[in-house]
């Protein structure tokens, strides 16, 4: 048996032993892994959300929204913070539309108690200053306009939530904001407890668009393509509508037979576009002075056999037999294939083709569109040497969009400079500044002002009364244009026709340029001249008794044309070089947004209301559905520009 001083020491030495250890230990967990330990604790005790940030809206150019971004409320009540428990009852359950007795019961049992909804602004309103309610908002993209310019505002893609199609994907990186975080406090269990919360970075709404569309244009132009395609049995169509002087494109419209989805086909799919070409050839013609008002060549009373090769060879043949002589101007007048076949021998391949993508086929306009079509357009050493140049003289043999040859014409009624079509007008910030501001971006010199006023003078004449066109001339204003019929290349052989017409309008100073685009027209004629010219007609009878659009009613009375303004950008011949502008682009010019009155609304509709703050710069907020009955700011206000303004309805 041991002696006492010994078990003693051996007590001594074990618990000496023992401290040591847990000393060490203490030491290896608060020096060495302290951080580690503290960071696992803190994990288990809260977590981090990702803060939503809103979606940039989109508007035409007058502000008629196009794509906006709702907020919508999650509702939560956490007990342990309510003061007055029967009075949060009676608010929450009338507000939230449940019964007073569930809610009584759930807030003695559970810890939190949430409403998924989701509710509106206007339903969590009374609800917003009462103690231990909290309220989790959410966001939810509409578009108000519904099936108006749906293909090229596109949506977004469902499962990611970024762009998926149109406007909407290309400009994706200028609407998505910069989302934000917040902390968040969890108990024992691992259960969120909504409050308390600390926001460590507030979240950035995107940019807001607004574009070069203009909504009444927008539907005119759906509205008459639609009714087209219904009356002549067609496969589909497009329409696109251009101010020539800044290269915004004001309407586009693309529509395909019932039951085949919409797409944009303005922009994507390419045809051959007929005798609208015609023009651009005699451009090259009249450039190189390769003619004169007195040159003529034969009609061949509608029939021209043109060598394809040393053993083969292909017919020509016009709708309008012509037997006389025609000039370079009359062939125009009355679209003779033939004629055009002759004087395009006056141009060497390479003549021709220059000209032809001097206007901008073969390649992209660089618009802000995805998936943009560059047309098809041959190098020269592809062609055949006599039959492609006559081919292309009458518009076959080269592809291009509805777009590009709108932004083609562009250029004859811009004077001859070609300008870089755009869908973007400005992009501001949330805050209303000013980001992005559209600026007319001349790309070349496709012909000289002499030659495009001469160009303008054939176009007028196939509008007369001796032209092809003469279904679109106007009783008030004059328009000139051009009309083609092509046969349409499928599956690679030629069936069916492409209708087309391209027109100035007022020829004098025209302030549109209208390309109407008809696919296989089932029904009775399928001549551009039947058929889309007075297409065109209806349309520009319809924008002129709208009043509210884009058209300078004071510029079409005036009796002396207005100067363009691009002669004081170039010098006659100059080539400007092609320019792109970075996104977003930041004006040097721009100045701090400065503060607006918030327009009187009061008595007025929700949309006409919506409307008139848009156009002010405001954001709005909508709470009900009737008349509005008050403001928030009031009217008369002084606010910056992107100030959101509540309405509250009667409804």
């Amino acid at each position: 048996m041991a002696r006492p001083p010994l078990r003693i020491s051996f007590m001594q030495f074990c618990l000496l032993g023992a401290f040591g250890l847990v000393l060490a230990r203490a030491a290896q967990l608060q020096l060495f892994q302290g951080e580690q330990w503290a960071e696992k604790a803190e994990k288990q005790r809260t977590t981090r959300d990702t803060l939503e940030a809103r979606r940039g809206s989109i508007y035409d150019r007058r502000g008629t929204p196009l794509a906006v971004t709702q907020e919508f409320y999650h509702v939560g009540v956490a007990p342990n913070e309510v003061q007055d428990r029967r009075e949060v009852v009676r608010r929450v359950a009338r507000a939230l539309r449940v019964p007073a007795g569930e809610l009584e019961r759930r807030m003695r049992t559970e810890r939190y108690v949430y409403y998924h909804g989701p509710f509106t602004a206007t339903d969590i309103e009374p609800l917003r200053k009462l103690k231990g309610v909290h309220t989790e908002g959410s966001y939810r993209r509409s578009y108000p306009t519904q099936s108006i310019a749906a293909p090229v505002v596109g949506r977004l893609d469902a499962d990611s939530g970024s762009g998926g199609s149109g406007l909407e994907r290309a400009l994706d990186d200028l609407l998505t904001g910069r989302p934000g975080e917040a902390v968040f406090i969890r108990d024992r269990r691992g259960r969120r407890l909504e409050s308390p919360a600390r926001r460590i970075r507030e979240p950035v709404p995107g940019n807001d668009a607004w574009l070069t569309l203009d909504y009444t244009l927008q539907d005119i132009a759906e509205r008459a393509l639609e009714s087209a395609l219904h009356d002549l049995e067609a496969e589909g169509g497009d329409i696109v509508v251009l101010d020539p002087r800044s290269g915004e494109v004001l309407a586009i419209a693309s529509r395909q037979a019932a039951g085949v989805g919409a797409r944009p086909t303005a922009f994507t799919d390419p045809f051959e576009p007929g005798s609208t070409a015609k023009l651009f050839t005699a451009a090259a013609l009249l450039r190189l002075d390769r003619v004169d008002s007195a040159d003529a060549v034969s009609g061949h009373c509608g029939k021209l056999v043109v060598a394809t090769s040393a053993r083969a060879t292909r017919t020509i043949t016009d709708t309008h037999k012509e037997c006389g002589e025609l000039t370079l101007s009359e062939a125009i007048t009355v679209s003779s294939n033939v004629a055009m076949a002759q004087f395009s021998q006056r141009l060497s391949v390479t003549e021709q083709f220059t000209a032809l993508r001097d206007f901008g086929f073969g390649s992209p306009t660089g618009i802000e569109f995805p998936s943009e079509s560059r047309g098809s357009l041959k190098p020269p050493e592809q062609w055949q040497a006599t039959y492609t140049r006559a081919s292309a003289a009458m518009g076959y043999e080269f592809g291009v969009t509805a777009l590009q040859l709108a932004s083609a014409y562009g250029a004859i009624a811009n004077d001859g400079v070609l300008l870089a079509p755009t869908l973007v007008r400005e992009v501001r910030a949330h805050d209303g500044r000013l980001l992005y501001r559209h600026q007319p971006e001349p790309v070349r010199r496709v012909v000289s002002s002499r030659v495009a006023a001469t160009l303008m003078r054939y176009m007028r004449q196939v509008v007369s009364t001796e032209g092809t066109a003469r279904g679109a001339q106007l009783a008030n204003y004059e328009v000139a244009g051009k009309t083609g019929t092509a046969r349409r290349f499928i599956d690679g052989r030629y069936q069916g026709y492409t209708a087309s017409f391209a027109a100035l309008f007022p020829a004098d100073d025209p302030q549109l340029v209208i390309v109407v685009k008809i696919n296989n027209p089932g029904k009775g004629s399928y001549y551009g001249g039947a058929t889309a010219a007075p297409l065109t007609k209806q349309m520009l009878e319809r924008m002129l008794a709208a009043r509210n659009t884009t058209l300078d009613f004071k510029r079409l009375h005036d009796t002396e044309p207005v100067p363009l303004a691009i002669r004081e950008v170039r010098p006659p011949d100059a080539v400007a070089p092609v320019t792109r502008v970075a996104w977003p682009y930041r004006d040097r010019d721009t100045t701090a947004a400065t503060p607006a009155s918030v327009p009187e609304v009061t008595g007025q509709g929700v949309r006409e209301a919506v409307l008139a703050l848009h156009r002010s710069r405001f954001r709005v907020a909508v709470h009900g559905t009737g008349l509005v009955t008050r403001t928030s700011p009031a009217a008369g206000t002084s606010a910056e520009p992107g100030t959101t303004v509540h309405l509250w309805t009667s409804e």
